[in-house]
């Protein structure tokens, strides 16, 4: 086994591949099935929903933001995974604590990062050939994407009450970019903001897209935006947060889902799921 140095720096050996792996990350979790590790996976949290059907018996030691360290420890795990962005430090230093349990973070926030990452997590955890094919599937795709590309401007929405978006330095936007998209809040302060309707209808996106997650917007959040801002209705999607903002081999699918946005009739409510 190599040596791995992970998004904080850190320095990570492993004489054999880890056999007991706790994930804190969804879209890890889903990674880790997807390279055949799925069986190493003994505690996710509440949050991990894929693959669904293979999830049984794994322990829930908490949620992305918070941590039952307890439940941690009596696992005896030999690897716990983060991400700086999807959990805490505070949930860092409760495992670190413990320092007989190395723990991995990533923080990709390109799409060239996530790449990385997960041809870095191959060598973490003795799957390189594994985690190459996945590579190979997801550049493939991104290729496909890219060479359909025309430019649109859009504003993402993460939440309500308060409405909150993105600016450029997400890995949202950067998935979007490949797309085409091009964020109206690019140049926002903070990278997850508070906005308002007023401020939509002055940027005037051509798309307004809410996300299905964290908060899981609805229909009728479009028509209250629409009314609140002025702008049309038609401008107002309900797009799958899960395509836009999860890392590892998601991107492969999440690609092929935003190839279908860009060939969205003008003025549909949504975005069809086609990943092929």
């Amino acid at each position: 086994m190599g040596t791995v140095v992970d998004d904080r720096g850190q320095s990570l050996t492993f004489p054999e591949p880890p056999a007991r792996i706790v994930s804190l990350v969804p879209s890890t979790t889903e990674t880790l099935f997807a390279l055949g590790c799925g069986e190493r996976v003994v505690g996710i949290t509440r949050y991990c929903v894929h693959p669904a059907e293979q999830l049984g018996g794994r322990v829930k030691v908490g949620g992305t933001k918070t941590l039952e360290v307890e439940r941690l420890l009596a696992l005896n795990a030999d690897l716990v995974i983060g991400n700086v962005e999807e959990n805490t430090q505070e949930m860092f230093e409760l495992i670190e604590q413990n320092h007989t349990i190395p723990l991995y973070a990533a923080f990709p926030r390109s799409v060239d990062d996530a790449l990385h990452d997960l041809r870095r997590m191959g060598t973490l955890l003795g799957v390189p050939d594994a985690a190459r094919q996945h590579h190979d599937r997801i550049v493939k795709r991104r290729a496909a994407l890219q060479a359909n590309a025309e430019p649109f401007t859009y504003a993402y929405l993460i939440w309500r009450g308060p409405w909150m978006g993105i600016n450029a330095e997400t890995f949202i936007a950067a998935m979007l970019a490949e797309a085409g998209g091009q964020n109206v809040f690019a140049d926002a302060q903070h990278r997850y903001f508070e906005l308002t309707p007023a401020l939509l209808a002055e940027a005037a996106p051509d798309v307004v897209l809410l996300s299905s997650e964290p908060f899981p917007f609805k229909d009728k959040h479009r028509h209250e935006l629409a009314e609140a801002s002025g702008l049309p209705q038609e401008r107002f999607v309900l797009i799958d947060g899960e395509y836009c903002s999860w890392h590892g081999v998601r991107m492969a699918e999440a690609f092929g889902y935003l190839r279908t946005f860009q060939q969205r009739p003008a003025g549909s409510e949504g975005v069809r799921i086609d990943s092929q």
